[in-house]
């Protein structure tokens, strides 16, 4: 815990160093970016290394207010996220290591085997294999309307696929979205942070801000006005409501 702590306050640091000692990172209000179609979170499974349901709930809600909205993920795991998304855009495609780049790892078959559980069959989600640090962004000659970007959480990782998001992915209207910028709702991730200031154009970091109740950094190109800063421990102002409906999985 003590070598975390000293970690975090190096890449704080470095983010005093490079936007000025009284820079926080702005928040907005989770409700604000909520829409209907994005409250119910399926499939969701409640196991390791996931995203939290208000994480998938975000993602659904912007993709859903984006008419024929084009998905690109970094990132696939289990699939849970593509497949929530896919259930309100258009068209969803997802990059991950190949299994046979996770066993050259030293990773076991069957861990690589389970990435793309949950979307690997779905119609409108295409898998592509390959690994950020070397793939053909540019190659891909798309732009999407909405990028979640939640693959190796190290800073020149979060740094490099940030900038080739920016640089090959985007139009004008583009959202983009950060996994694990924070530990927890309450907790950023100087390191993450950092990686995502240094990976963002500079004319464009007052556009990127900390969702509350997620683990989640947001890119709004047209901004966002209605923010406050994280003081945790939070008060809450508002609770949710969960049901839970277990569902056979094929």
């Amino acid at each position: 815990m003590n070598l975390v702590l000293d970690e975090d306050g190096a890449w704080d640091a470095k983010i005093r160093a490079m936007k000025g000692n009284a820079y926080r990172l702005p928040s907005i209000d989770f409700r604000s970016l909520l829409k209907p179609e994005g409250s119910n979170v399926y499939p969701f499974a409640f196991l390791d290394g996931g995203s939290l349901p208000t994480d998938l709930a975000l993602l659904k809600s912007l993709a859903a207010g984006i008419p024929d909205c084009r998905y690109f993920e970094i990132g696939t795991w289990r699939g849970e996220s593509v497949a929530n998304v896919a259930n309100v855009a258009k068209q969803c495609t997802t990059l991950n290591l190949s299994p046979e780049q996770i066993t050259d790892l030293g990773l076991p078959k069957a861990y690589a085997d389970l990435h793309g559980f949950f979307s690997k069959d779905l119609p409108n989600v295409s898998q592509l294999y390959g690994d950020t640090a070397t793939f053909d962004f540019k190659g891909l000659n798309q732009h999407y309307d909405l990028v979640f970007i939640d693959g190796d959480h190290h800073y020149n990782m979060v740094k490099a696929d940030t900038e080739n998001v920016f640089n090959y992915l985007l139009h004008e209207k583009s959202i983009v979205v950060w996994h694990d910028a924070a530990y927890t709702p309450e907790k950023l991730r100087p390191e993450v942070i950092y990686g995502i200031l240094q990976g963002t154009p500079a004319a464009l970091h007052h556009k990127i801000f900390h969702v509350s109740n997620t683990q989640c950094a947001v890119f709004l190109p047209e901004g966002f006005s209605e923010t406050f800063i994280l003081n945790p421990p939070e008060t809450p102002n508002f609770a949710f409501e969960i049901s839970l409906n277990i569902k056979p999985v094929s």
